[in-house]
C-alpha cells in the first residue's frame, strides 16, 4: 500500500488540472487499519518508520488539498494517515485509536508529532498512553476532524468540498496550504515573514486581478490558475 499510493501521488502531483484529492477506503468497514502487525516482526523497524513518515509527509506537503473521507475504523498507521491530511470528513460510526503502547510501541509514522499538534500535549497523550479509541463524536469535539457525514453521504459530502475548493484560485489554495504547512514548524516571526512572502507573490498573478476586479463588479470570478 506504501508503494502503490506513493506512485498514485507521483502521477496526481504533476497534474496541472488538479485541484483537490480524495483519500477513502474501500468498503465500509474502515479507513485504514494500520500495519499488518506481520510486517513489524520482517522489516527493520526504522525503516518501516521511516517509510511511512515519507508517505505522510508527502500528504501533508501535497501542493493541492489532501481530504480523509474516513469511512470506518482509522487505528493506528490508519489514524497516522489520516492525520497527514489536510482535512478529515468521517462517517458516523468512525473510529480512531492510536492504540500502539497495547502492543509495547509507540506510533511510527508520525502520530506522536502530529496528533499533539490536532489535539494539544494532553488530549493527544492521553489517547496514545491509555490506547483508547474515540468514536466520531469525540473526534468532532476535539478537532480531530473536520465534520461528522452519515454513512451513506460520506463521500458525495467530501466531494462536494472538494468542489467548493476548485472554484477558487488554485494559486491561492497553494499559497495557503504552504503557509500553514511550512509555518508550523517555523518561529511567529519567520512564520509571518513567509506569509509576507506568499501573500505579495499572488498580487503579480492573473488570478489576483481577476478576483478583486469580480469582486468590485459584483460577478463571480473565473480563475485560470494563472
Amino acid at each position: 500500500m506504501f508503494e502503490a499510493l506513493g506512485s498514485e501521488l507521483s502521477l496526481l502531483e504533476n497534474d496541472s488540472d488538479l485541484r483537490a484529492v480524495i483519500l477513502t477506503g474501500a468498503g465500509q468497514r474502515a479507513f485504514c487499519a494500520g500495519t499488518d502487525i506481520k510486517e513489524l516482526r520482517a522489516e527493520d523497524a526504522s525503516t518501516l518508520s521511516e517509510r511511512g513518515q515519507q508517505l505522510c509527509a508527502r500528504i501533508e506537503n501535497f501542493p493541492v488539498p489532501v481530504i480523509a473521507a474516513i469511512n470506518g475504523v482509522a487505528a493506528g498507521g490508519g489514524l497516522e494517515l489520516a492525520l497527514a491530511c489536510h482535512l478529515r470528513l468521517a462517517s458516523a460510526g468512525a473510529t480512531f485509536s492510536l492504540p500502539e503502547t497495547k502492543l509495547g510501541l509507540i506510533p511510527g509514522y508520525g502520530g506522536t508529532q502530529r496528533l499533539a499538534r490536532e489535539l494539544g500535549v494532553g488530549r493527544a497523550l492521553e489517547m496514545m498512553l491509555t490506547g483508547r479509541t474515540l468514536v466520531s463524536e469525540e473526534a468532532l469535539k476535539f478537532g480531530l476532524v473536520n465534520r461528522i457525514v452519515s454513512p451513506g453521504l460520506l463521500l458525495s459530502e467530501t466531494t462536494s468540498l472538494a468542489n467548493e475548493i476548485a472554484q477558487l484560485s488554485p494559486l491561492s489554495i497553494r499559497g495557503c496550504l504552504k503557509a500553514v504547512t511550512l509555518g508550523l514548524d517555523l518561529p511567529l516571526e519567520e512564520g509571518l515573514r513567509l506569509e509576507t512572502k506568499i501573500f505579495a507573490s499572488l498580487f503579480e498573478t492573473e488570478d489576483a486581478r481577476e478576483g478583486t476586479r469580480a469582486f468590485l463588479e459584483k460577478r463571480s470570478p473565473v480563475f485560470k490558475g494563472r
